[in-house]
């Protein structure tokens, strides 16, 4: 995974989302297919706000791979 933001005062991450200061829940695994391997997976977290937000801007240019917990995503081995 991509090195997550954290907030200063705690180990949290924090959501992608312009602005936004939200804990992360979901990771949004993309990739752009011009300039990435197809195995290659680039990574976006988001809190329960913006994850839908998030997912169609990467949907609608074709990007987005996959959408997890963030706790699956920890789990697994990337």
């Amino acid at each position: 995974m991509n090195t997550p933001e954290t907030t200063a005062e705690t180990d949290t991450v924090i959501c992608s989302a312009k602005g936004c200061r939200a804990p992360a829940v979901w990771v949004l695994a993309w990739n752009n297919p011009k300039i990435h391997t197809p195995e290659r997976r680039k990574t976006w977290l988001a809190c329960e706000e913006h994850r839908e937000h998030l997912s169609k801007f990467l949907g609608m240019r074709g990007f987005l791979k996959d959408v997890v917990t963030l706790e699956e995503w920890s789990a697994t081995d990337h």
